[in-house]
């Protein structure tokens, strides 16, 4: 994994400028769905900072519990030297450590920050343990005489999602015994674990409170700013190229904190990351490819939150894994995992992991449906959604198509055939199949129910209630995709009665979405939100009536939605949610929560968008997979 760094230097002093360092942001996954994420310059400009967000069991969720730690350097001439900072509400930005940064770099995906500071020459670097809430911050002196560490942790226990504003009102009770030390809240959260590796390592309880620390990633996001932190005091230990010091933060139980010393646990994860490369896809081994794979694992997570899920799936001799949307605030998501599992699992060549995925979420159908969302510090999933079931058929296409794993298909065709005969059926939040064409209608007052799903106060931003043109192709496919597993399993007459009900659907899609004017698909049509009326907005979900295994639509118009689209839609980094000349298309994506869920989906571009485009692409020119 040598070759796997992405580098950028700052020795020029130029290039170190405040408004880049604080724009660019790192981030390490434990595996959990927990992290640790903050600036290059080290200075928290979110609420979701922090060197340990803890994923905690239900009710607790995902928790801020070391928020920052300030670094000082003491040389043997006695010169301090500050290597991070902090912003101040109306104080300005307190960061002298600017000068001394003279490279940040990703290493296996993992970060590392070298310093210069007089004649010595310092190395950072963060992990955190797979599977624990435990991080790791190393440093190592490259160059020069040993020099003295000062670290001051801080923190501010509270939810991922809580805010900043408001005073800490009582300070946290501090335990101490040898090298190990504890601070724990009154609530219900595990106390925060520290213990410091090195030589002659000291703690000096001195408390402090750090007021009017300012956030200006909220502030810019239209919410409360500026809070305060809390420190139990400070750690100093020499900073030697012998001996390079460690602090480890942990919500962990002593014994599992002491179990890996910090080398043990840099060779762990070492080997583990090794093993991700071994596994994946030949073209996921080195260079670009293999940085992808290493990204993808941040995004596959054993869930804290479920433990009779786990409970029950360990006793059959599988786990549990879902795929967490996105980071900093995203849950696991039904839809977005669905979308995704081929790339982050089949393709990496994480199968198993890919298999008790589909086995996780198949235990939540319920009503036809599979959860839209698990909410943080929850065990009960939200269903609005009228897309992620349908997704689902799509995932297990995938998988088989990876895996040719029959007994996973069959352990979850009673789920499948379930979901099918809901929606024919009728099922929540209005949707049902219209007995007239056998197009599927979705939409219920207030639900947002696509996968352009914003809403702000009430407002749903984008509603698109009634026949959705990726909807109906994605019922499409679904209907073919279980007749065809049906038929496999020897049942002739579900297969037929499946394959009368997709060609329907075929008949009618072809009938009624075509729209002429634009040489490309209706977005919606029959739309209660434009009484009854058809939705000419050029849109990129359209791409799946051709994109899926079984497209719906007819071949003689695949080459115009697809000329269309590139026209209209497509960037160097995704592909539009709205064309250009659309009146409500917004060209920016910024400023507060109304402002930004106002463009969420009306202009803004999503980089998934490409799978769908590429695939559509290659199968109106299956030749140029190089111009794909």
């Amino acid at each position: 994994m040598s070759d796997i760094v992405r580098s950028i230097s700052f020795a020029d002093e130029g290039a170190r400028d405040p408004a880049s360092l604080l724009g660019r942001e790192w981030l390490v996954t434990n595996g959990l769905g927990g992290f640790a994420a903050g600036t290059l310059a080290g200075i928290p400009t979110r609420r979701y900072h922090g060197l340990l967000v803890a994923a905690l069991p239900t009710p607790l969720g995902r928790t801020l519990m070391l928020n920052h730690l300030s670094e000082w350097l003491r040389l043997s001439d006695g010169t301090r030297f500050e290597i991070g900072g902090q912003e101040q509400a109306g104080g300005g930005l307190e960061w002298p450590g600017v000068r001394h940064l003279v490279e940040f770099r990703l290493e296996a995906g993992l970060p590392v920050w070298r310093y210069a500071i007089g004649n010595a020459t310092m190395e950072k670097r963060v992990r955190m343990l797979h599977r624990q809430n435990t991080v790791h911050v190393t440093y190592r002196l490259l160059a020069g005489e040993t020099v003295r560490l000062k670290l001051r942790p801080a923190l501010h226990v509270r939810p991922l999602e809580g805010s900043v504003h408001g005073d800490i009102a009582e300070p946290y009770a501090i335990t101490g015994v040898e090298d190990r030390l504890e601070v724990a809240t009154a609530s219900d959260y595990p106390p925060l674990r520290l213990k410091i590796y090195g030589h002659r390592a000291t703690f000096t309880l001195d408390s402090a409170r750090l007021k009017n620390v300012h956030y200006r990633a909220e502030a810019q996001r239209g919410y409360a700013d500026v809070g305060e932190l809390w420190s139990p005091g400070y750690f100093s230990v020499d900073l030697s190229a012998e001996t390079p010091p460690t602090l480890v933060a942990s919500t962990e139980g002593w014994d599992t904190i002491g179990a890996l010393g910090p080398e043990a646990a840099a060779a762990a994860e070492h080997e583990r990351r090794n093993r991700l490369l071994a596994e994946a896809a030949p073209a996921a081994r080195s260079g670009v490819g293999a940085e992808l794979a290493l990204a993808a694992d941040q995004f596959v997570i054993t869930p804290t939150s479920r433990r009779e899920d786990a409970a029950r799936a360990r006793a059959a001799g599988g786990d549990v894994r879902s795929i967490i949307a996105g980071y900093y605030w995203f849950t696991d998501w039904g839809r977005d995992t669905m979308i995704s599992l081929d790339g982050l699992t089949c393709v990496t060549g994480r199968h198993v992991e890919a298999g008790y995925i589909l086995h996780t979420f198949g235990q939540y159908v319920h009503d036809g449906l599979i959860p839209n969302l698990f909410p943080d510090g929850s065990n009960e999933g939200l269903y609005h959604t009228a897309d992620a079931s349908l997704w689902f058929f799509h995932a297990v296409d995938r998988y088989l198509d990876a895996t040719g794993d029959r007994e996973t298909l069959a352990a979850l065709m009673p789920k499948l055939t379930e979901i099918v005969q809901c929606h024919l059926a009728g099922t929540r939040f209005g949707i049902h199949v219209d007995p007239k064409d056998g197009l599927l209608i979705q939409g219920a007052e207030g639900y947002q129910l696509t996968w352009m799903d914003a809403k702000c106060d009430g407002w749903v931003v984008t509603p698109r209630r009634g026949k959705a043109v990726e909807i109906n192709a994605l019922w499409y496919n679904a209907l073919r995709l279980l007749e065809g597993w049906t038929r496999g399993a020897g049942d002739e007459d579900a297969a037929h009665a499946l394959a009368a009900h997709a060609s329907r659907c075929q008949h009618a899609f072809n009938e009624r979405f075509w729209n002429p004017e634009g040489d490309c698909l209706y977005d919606v049509v029959e739309s209660p939100d434009l009484a009854g009326k058809d939705d000419p907005a050029c849109r990129p979900n359209q791409l799946l009536a051709i994109s899926l295994t079984h497209p719906v639509l007819d071949q003689s118009r695949w080459a115009s939605v697809v000329d269309t689209a590139r026209a209209k839609l497509l960037t160097p980094v995704g592909l539009r949610s709205l064309s250009p000349d659309h009146p409500d298309f917004k060209p920016t994506y910024h400023g507060d929560l109304r402002t930004r869920d106002a463009a969420y989906h009306q202009g803004t571009v999503w980089a998934w968008l490409i799978g769908p485009f590429v695939d559509a692409w290659l199968k109106v020119h299956p030749e140029d997979r190089e111009g794909a």
